[in-house]
């Protein structure tokens, strides 16, 4: 049984490379979902105890919080605004999410069991969604023309105000270069319509991504 097992495998081109025990850096990339989990979820935790559903439950929607974020443009088409994010590689398509009023900020101990986790999923969401921007902003930029912001390209723009897993994206329309060259305000062609954003709130999405994006998927 084992032996059909990977010889089906080995036709599917699928390949196997397995760490040492307890040396979870071995991985790389593919901790980097959880690595971020863990760091969040630290801080969250302090803040009240749960019980085994609503910890279930609240790991449930980081997990789709984690896997809904762009990894890459999926087409070059500059009407499509959308993206590959790790849960194409789980269901084979973006993440959903219903939506729900914005939790207010007071007591955590005072509210209902249902609205305290959703208040401490929004917390993740705010926390992780300034974190991924961060990343994927390069701070070089503001010194010498990289090249990376060009029209038609696929960007994250910067907004706070956005409910979990939705991510506002969009496509270069116009770019507005400096006296010195260097490009740091751009028009976002978005769903919203055109906005005009300083290059702080704007994050082009890697071109190559393809080749890495297989681990970065968090897995149940």
């Amino acid at each position: 049984m084992e032996s059909n097992i990977v010889s089906e495998i080995s036709q599917e081109g699928i390949e196997f490379s397995f760490t040492p025990a307890y040396s979870p850096h071995f991985n790389g990339i593919a901790e980097a979902a959880v690595r971020s989990a863990k760091h969040h979820l630290k801080r969250l935790l302090k803040l009240t105890n749960l019980t085994y559903e609503e910890m279930a439950t609240l790991l449930t929607q980081i997990e789709s919080i984690l896997n809904s974020r762009p990894l890459t443009p999926l087409s070059n088409d500059p009407s499509d605004l959308t993206a590959l994010t790790p849960s194409h590689f789980l269901i084979g398509r973006p993440l959903l999410s219903v939506p729900y009023p914005h939790v207010s900020d007071k007591s955590i101990t005072c509210l209902e069991r249902y609205k305290r986790v959703e208040l401490l999923k929004q917390h993740f969401w705010s926390r992780f969604n300034q974190e991924y921007v961060s990343l994927l902003q390069q701070k070089t930029k503001w010194a010498a023309a990289s090249g990376d912001l060009q029209q038609g390209s696929l960007v994250l723009v910067k907004d706070k105000a956005l409910p979990p897993l939705l991510w506002l994206l969009g496509r270069v329309e116009k770019i507005y270069p400096g006296s010195d060259g260097v490009v740091r305000v751009a028009d976002i062609k978005t769903r919203k319509g055109t906005l005009r954003r300083a290059f702080n709130n704007i994050c082009p999405l890697p071109i190559e991504a393809c080749t890495s994006t297989r681990a970065v998927c968090l897995r149940k």
